[in-house]
Order: C-alpha cells, then structure tokens, then sequence
C-alpha cells in the first residue's frame, strides 16, 4: 500500500534524476578471473562494453532491477540468475556519469561458478566474458564499479566464506584454493591454506562417501561443500602480492 504523499508537498520543487543498476559478474574460468560484459547497442557508449544493467521500472526494487537487466541483456536463465550470489557494491552519484542525464547508479557485484555463454539481448548488441584483467577502456565509469569490485570481493574472501559462491556444490579444496589464488594474485601454500580452511568451524563440510575426483596424476580427492558458516574465524589473510603471478607449476597432483 502506498502512503500518499503530504499535503503541500511539490515533487517539482526537486530536479528530477534516474536510477539506474549495474552488475560486476565474475566467474572463474580456466584459472582466471572473468567478468561479464555487454556491448551497447545504443547511444551513449554505442560499441562500446559495459557492465551489464539499466533503468529501475517505476515500482521495482534495485534488486529486482538487477536481476531483470541481467536475464534481458546477457540470456543467461532464470535459474541461473536466481542462484547468482548478489552483493550490493555502492551507489555512485557523479553528477556528470551519465552524458544523459543525472543518473544514480546502484551497483552489484555477483558470483557464481562456471557460468554459461552468455548472448546480447535487450539494448545488448552482444555480451560475452572478459578476463578481468584486460576488461576495458569501459563506457560511463564502469571501469570504476570492475575495480571497487574486485576490490570488495578480494577483502571478503579474507573474512568470509564467500569463495565457495564461486565453486560448485561439491568441490575439492585444490579447487577453493584455486579460486583464492585467481581473485587475489598470489600463490597459496597448499598445506598451510588445507590447515586454515579445515580448521574454520563451518566453512566446509566433507562430502560423505569415498574420494571421487582426481587431479592431475595424484590421488582422488576428498570432495567437500559449503558448510553453514558466512564469517571465518579466525580470518584467511591474503599473503603480500609479488611480481610474479601464480603458476601452474607445481600443481600436478593437487585436488583440483
């Protein structure tokens, strides 16, 4: 129910402005961070990529708006998008962001594991995934929203369980410590992350029954899902970041 707005009220006493949402998609693909990115098909910005979003509808929730823009632009299915994990980021209100008009933008980050190809719809020409690290020039001040999102989701990895948002249901802890590894840059120590990750009381709990997954020419692995946990206690710090990136030497027989 609607409350009626006071009496004298004048909403015209105010310059109007629009709202609109944007969404930092990210996956894990092939060891690599990849964000997902539209090309618009429309001015401002026509040609160029951008993250997915638009306009909140009169009556509808950022939220909502969200998960709308990214079904329409990118054909990714309902249930695809229902499941993605949705952080809202921040609001950002650069008055002159938008060549348009003034338009507030409510941006997300999102998560999900191995997501599928994508295809443009909606005022998408195309849509398709980008290694996070060579995304961009970005239209408006999206290169801003991929950067304070990757941002984010690398400090909450220290604190939180969200790294199996991005693992399917049943993984091994080669794979959790691969998607810690691919978000923050480093190299883990596989010992030391095996102790802290199984030592955090309801961040992972093993999956019954014998190893059923293999890594490279090693041993199967034991499989384990996200347990009942959101925070991790204590927290999984991320080590100093060298010039040297990870590797993939010394991989083969890990549990990935």
């Amino acid at each position: 129910m609607t409350t009626p707005a006071p009496e004298g009220y004048d909403p015209h006493a105010f310059a109007p402005f629009a709202v609109t949402v944007d969404l930092a998609v990210f996956t894990v693909r092939e060891a690599r961070l990849h964000v997902l990115l539209v090309e618009r098909g429309q001015e401002p910005f026509r040609g160029r990529w951008a993250l997915p979003g638009g306009f909140l509808l009169p009556r509808e929730s950022a939220g909502d708006a969200a998960r709308r823009e990214l079904a329409e632009e990118t054909g990714l299915g309902p249930d695809t998008v229902g499941a993605l994990h949705l952080e809202q980021l921040r609001t950002y209100t650069d008055p002159d962001r938008d060549p348009r008009m003034r338009v507030v933008s409510v941006a997300y980050a999102a998560l999900l594991p191995d997501l599928p190809e994508p295809r443009g719809g909606g005022d998408a020409a195309s849509a398709r995934w980008w290694d996070a690290d060579a995304a961009g020039p970005l239209a408006f001040d999206h290169d801003t929203i991929l950067a304070d999102a990757r941002d984010r989701i690398g400090a909450k990895l220290e604190y939180s369980c969200l790294a199996t948002a991005f693992c399917p249901a049943e993984f091994t802890l080669g794979e959790l410590q691969q998607v810690y590894e691919t978000v923050w840059g480093v190299e883990l120590d596989r010992p030391n992350f095996r102790r802290k990750v199984l030592s955090a009381p309801g961040f992972v709990q093993p999956v019954g029954g014998p190893p059923r997954r293999t890594g490279g020419r090693g041993k199967p692995a034991a499989l384990y899902r996200a347990g009942d946990a959101t925070a991790l206690h204590p927290p999984l710090l991320r080590p100093p970041r060298t010039e040297a990136s990870p590797s993939s030497s010394g991989t083969e027989g890990h549990d990935r």
